[in-house]
């Protein structure tokens, strides 16, 4: 058998990999929902770009711990933003998500999936994906609002007046940044699982 063979075997997703990405999915997903009802609260809306991506930079950094191919992490992305088409979020958060995704695959990859502060800044890139969220409160206000006419007027009024159209970079900064802390707060709690890792 070629080494090209024996390389390509090598880099194709398994059973396993496919596994440990349904199951950090699942657990990812679960944390950013419970972490979402807090959106009920109108200023709680735009923190959810800061308390969503370090919160689940943990999960994702103990992902990362499984992930030793490419496309692990476009798949979890790819997940999240069908997750949220289906849970009434619209389906901006899909293609930002593949972006996003793509972008922390590359930099885990030139990585070797083994380098402390790759890791950290692959988590940052990965929780853009949120930001996809939030575009149509910016694009169309009034149509995202016609489907969540049982928040009231005032809700509307206020969101409106706390997400102007400047906050929609910042939001985005936020996700990223944020993501970098939240992947911080990961490795310093899962160090043990780095060092098992092998990840410096």
């Amino acid at each position: 058998m070629s080494t090209n063979t024996i390389q390509k075997k090598t880099n194709r997703l398994t059973g396993k990999d496919l596994i440990n990405v349904g199951i950090y999915s699942a657990i990812y997903f679960v944390i950013i929902m419970a972490i979402a009802m807090l959106g009920y609260i109108p200023i709680m809306m735009p923190m959810l770009c800061v308390v969503g991506p370090i919160i689940g930079g943990i999960p994702f950094m103990l992902f990362l711990t499984k992930v030793k191919k490419f496309g692990m992490i476009l798949i979890m992305s790819v997940i999240m933003g069908i997750l949220m088409a289906l849970t009434g979020m619209g389906l901006y958060a899909l293609p930002v998500a593949v972006v996003s995704a793509l972008i922390a695959e590359l930099v885990w990859k030139r990585a070797n999936y083994s380098r402390a502060g790759s890791s950290i800044l692959t988590c940052g890139f990965f929780n853009i994906w949120m930001w996809g969220n939030f575009i149509p409160l910016f694009t169309n206000p009034e149509s995202y609002f016609s489907t969540r006419t049982e928040f009231g007027a005032d809700y509307e009024a206020a969101l409106t007046a706390l997400l102007p159209g400047w906050m929609s970079p910042v939001l985005l900064i936020c996700c990223f940044v944020c993501g970098m802390l939240g992947g911080l707060l990961g490795r310093s709690l899962l160090k043990k699982h780095f060092s098992k890792a092998g990840i410096a």
